[in-house]
This record gives structure tokens, sequence and C-alpha cells, in this order.
């Protein structure tokens, strides 16, 4: 029987790939090819046949070199700008809004604190904080902008900071009305999803009104000028 391995790795020789994925692009194809071979074989088509049309599923060697590293390069490209459109755009954000958020509590005025009926503190408004999300949101966007990222991927930039507290309280609130006493099953639901009004929904707001105000900008400027006569 053939050595298929050996016949990938040279008829594929000059292949520009890391060697951990060269060798399992060979295994890959090798076994294919055999797994077809071996397939004419019990058909009853003697060795030298199932050779030759099981080699005749690739046309052109140089052709399939050619388009597994253009789609190797693609895959790279779509990598690399995920991470410039998204990921540090989203840092960005992140790190800003909660660089702003440790200066306003250590030097801002005292937050707006909303209690519950027995003085337990639930939501705490940093007003400050509050109004220079924007400038946050407008940087991330504008940073993923320049990285070529779509409206969506803007938006997503803007608000990155406020996803992680999101799926914290999705995830919480379900635990917290499984594992709390059915008495208080209203009183844990009013405090999570009021912590997430203004740990997640308000913030978001305030970070995606710099997004959008960025993406309005950038098609005020982007738009052909009316000449007038």
């Amino acid at each position: 029987m053939p050595d298929w391995q050996k016949l990938v790795r040279r008829r594929l020789s000059g292949l520009a790939v890391d060697f951990t994925e060269r060798e399992e692009i060979h295994t890959e194809l090798a076994a294919h090819l055999e797994e077809s071979y071996e397939s004419l074989r019990t058909k009853g088509l003697p060795e030298q046949a199932a050779m030759q049309q099981t080699l005749a599923q690739v046309a052109d060697w140089q052709d399939l070199r050619r388009r597994i590293q253009v789609a190797r390069t693609r895959k790279e490209n779509i990598m690399n700008d995920r991470v410039r459109q998204l990921w540090l755009p989203g840092l960005l954000t992140f790190v800003l809004s909660m660089g702003l958020l440790e200066l306003v509590q250590k030097f801002g005025p005292r937050p707006f604190v909303l209690d519950l009926d027995k003085g337990t503190p639930v939501l705490m408004f940093y007003t400050s904080w509050l109004l220079t999300l924007p400038l946050a949101g407008a940087m991330g966007a504008l940073l993923s902008k320049r990285a070529g990222g779509s409206p969506r991927i803007l938006a997503i930039s803007s608000v990155f900071p406020v996803l992680p507290f999101g799926v914290v309280f999705l995830i919480a609130i379900p635990a917290g009305l499984l594992i709390g006493h059915s008495l208080a099953h209203h009183i844990v639901a009013a405090a999570f999803l009021t912590m997430m009004f203004g740990w997640v929904l308000v913030p978001g707001v305030a970070l995606l009104s710099g997004g959008l105000l960025v993406q309005l900008l950038s098609r005020r400027s982007s738009s052909p000028g009316v000449t007038m006569n």
C-alpha cells in the first residue's frame, strides 16, 4: 500500500506554515487519500487504478498548496482584525472607565445612594463618573473605527466595560432566587435588578452615547458636501 504521508509531504513540500499546522494538514490529507484508496480497492479496482483515481482527486498540487496558504493568511487577517477592531478598543474603554471610577471614588463627590427599607445600600450613582463615561465610550469607538470596525463592533467596543458586569448579574439573579428563601425572593430580585440598573444599564447608556456620537460625526464627515451655485 502506498505511503500516503510520504507522498503528501513530497507533493506539498514548501508549504509556508508552521511545523505543527503543516503536520496536521499532511495527516488529514493523507488520511483522506488513504480512505479513498481503500474504498476503491474494496470495490474491486486494481492497485494501480485505485492509486490513479485517488491521486486524480488533487488535479494540481501547487494550486492546492496556494489555496491552503491563502486560507491560512485569511484566517490570520480575520484574527488580527478582531483584535484591532474589538479587543484592543474594548480593553482601552474598560481600563479608561475603571480608572475614571477609581479617581472619582478617591477624589470626587460622594455618590447618590439608594437604600432598601432597612437601610441596606443597593445602588450608588457616581454622577461625575457617569458624566465622563461618554468620553471613554467615544475613545473605544474611535479606535475601533480607525481599525475599520463595523457600526456593530463600534457599539460593542463602546459598552465593553459593562459586559462583564452584565454577565455576572445574569448569572447571579437566577442563582440568588434559587438560594434565597421563598419569602425573600422579591427582595433578592429587587436588589439584583436595582444593582444591574445602576452598574450595567445606566453606565452602558452613557458609554454607548459616546460611541454613537463618534459614528454620527464620522458619517457626517464622510458624506459628500452640498455645493451651492
